[in-house]
């Protein structure tokens, strides 16, 4: 809480009135969750407060009216809602004719590191978990769970899952969550948890911000190690790949992270990796050739403080010896927690150096059932893929038994499933297998394979066009769906991006805000 708790709670008020002028102010004369795709069916724009209206209202910051096409712009590149640092593919995170609100704005109030017997985080929706992680180490603690990307808002992951090598041992981040402070669809300012206003609380973690705005979070937190060891090898076999990664992740003492790489065709891929790895047998690693092969990568990481270096290195090399890798292949590295968690924006920098980060990512994200992985890999990187130059393919097998079963997060009906993401980037003015339109195309090939063939894969971060395929996405979670729906959000105004309940008929109507 903020040092002085008087002006914790005007700043706070605040903004909650801000939203309530919004919402009731863009309320409707009814609104049918349904959806029509038809042209005819098209919504009437919304209105919203006066400019001169909004510029009275009293707060530290202000409305923008004026160049304002950031907020009209996801990470995906294509074409409101609360938009956290952009990160959505399809437009989600956007509201046609709406309010974007821009959640890094809110970081009030201030994170506060909480001791004890349960170590936790209280912070703002708005917050970055990279500024979370450097917070919490100060106190010798950290989240457990994390993304592979940290430049990211608390709201905007707890409202998808939060999905990274830590969620086979740990679960997403959702499930890493003591409370929340929301804001529903109704104007409505609610503290939730898994005992206090539950049925909330858990719509809102992976509802994809159907039902409230995430304003706050108190997070788990765990000891925080100084080190880590960073490894990876590679596999010419697919099977013996994935029997390698459900092993280590059902050992009970194994790795702290866990995931894996699809490579396509690369060319030097070792040679590539010299920068950041140094190889175990570098001779041998000089002479393996990766050009015009499928190779699997298994990257994997311990965490430890340096008095136990000994310790850890009998570990790794116990854990290494029951892997059936190209002994040729492994190389390691010793790195911070910090610069190991947060090795993706290590990237991005170099990206935007080039000018090539903010181009179109038309990612796409599967869950996919253990007992299809093999007919799933076979199909997509045997037929459908010949290479991969665009952009990395992460694979890695999770276990539900460590996933909360209470939230809308929909995932494959078996105990172990892996996350498949395909993350290409288009380039500009780009041809070929590195033009928009093809990669488009490859995902629309994937995602008919596994509706033809493998339907019980999921999507993650889901992207649907009607509202026939997302009832079918939520399967027997729909009806409950609606119903939480109509609870909280009974006039749609949250999130349209989404497109799950578009608003079939829109009328400003006169509502009078009075506070005291």
């Amino acid at each position: 809480m903020a040092s002085n708790p008087s002006a914790f709670l005007k700043e706070n008020f605040i903004f909650h009135r801000i939203i309530l002028v919004l919402l009731l102010s863009c309320t409707p004369d009814s609104t049918n969750l349904s959806y029509d795709s038809s042209p005819s069916q098209e919504s009437s724009p919304l209105s919203v407060p006066s400019k001169p209206l909004l510029r009275t209202l009293p707060l530290d910051g202000h409305f923008n009216f004026e160049d304002i096409q950031y907020a009209a712009k996801d990470f995906g590149g294509l074409t409101v809602a609360a938009r956290g640092h952009g990160h959505s593919l399809q437009g989600q995170s956007q509201a046609p004719n709406g309010v974007v609100i821009h959640m890094e704005s809110l970081r009030l109030p201030k994170m506060r590191v909480h001791n004890g017997g349960s170590p936790y985080v209280d912070v703002s929706g708005g917050e970055l978990w990279i500024n979370i992680l450097h917070e919490t180490l100060k106190y010798g603690l950290a989240p457990k769970s994390w993304t592979d990307y940290l430049h990211l808002t608390v709201g905007g992951t707890l409202s998808n899952a939060g999905i990274g090598g830590q969620a086979f041992r740990h679960g997403p981040q959702i499930d890493n969550i003591y409370e929340l402070e929301v804001i529903t669809g109704k104007g409505e300012v609610i503290t939730c948890s898994g005992k206090q206003n539950a049925d909330l609380f858990h719509a809102v973690l992976g509802g994809l911000g159907q039902f409230g705005i995430i304003t706050r979070a108190k997070i788990s937190l765990g000891p925080a190690p100084e080190r880590v060891k960073w490894i990876r090898m590679l596999y010419h076999d697919f099977s013996m790949f994935s029997r390698d990664q459900e092993h280590l992740i059902s050992r009970k003492i194994t790795f702290d992270y866990i995931e894996g790489f699809v490579n396509i065709n690369k060319t030097g891929i070792l040679h590539k990796w010299r920068s950041s790895f140094t190889p175990s047998d570098p001779l041998q690693a000089s002479l393996f050739k990766s050009e015009g092969k499928v190779l699997y990568c298994l990257e994997v990481a311990l965490y430890f403080n340096p008095h136990e270096s000994n310790v850890i290195s009998k570990r790794v090399n116990e854990l290494l010896s029951e892997l059936g890798y190209i002994r040729s292949t492994l190389v390691m590295s010793e790195v911070s927690l910090v610069e190991f968690l947060d090795r993706v924006h290590l990237s991005e920098m170099k990206l935007r150096a080039k000018g090539l980060w903010d181009v179109p990512h038309p990612w796409l994200n599967l869950l996919v059932p253990k007992r299809k992985i093999g007919d799933f890999a076979k199909e997509v990187f045997g037929n459908i893929l010949t290479d991969n130059s665009n952009g990395p393919i992460l694979i890695y097998p999770l276990n539900k038994s460590k996933w909360n079963n209470k939230t809308f997060l929909v995932t494959p009906d078996e105990d172990i499933f892996y996350m498949v993401a395909f993350l290409p980037s288009a380039m500009p003015s780009a041809s070929g297998t590195e033009s928009l339109e093809r990669i488009l195309a490859q995902n629309e090939r994937i995602k008919s394979f596994c509706s033809t063939m493998l339907p019980e894969v999921k999507q993650y971060l889901s992207h649907y066009s009607t509202q026939e395929e997302w009832q079918s996405h939520f399967g027997s979670q729909w009806e409950v769906f609606v119903q939480r729906k109509l609870e909280y959000d009974p006039l749609a105004i949250l999130a349209p991006g989404q497109r799950i309940f578009p608003r079939t008929s829109a009328k400003r109507t006169v509502a009078r805000v009075q506070v005291t």
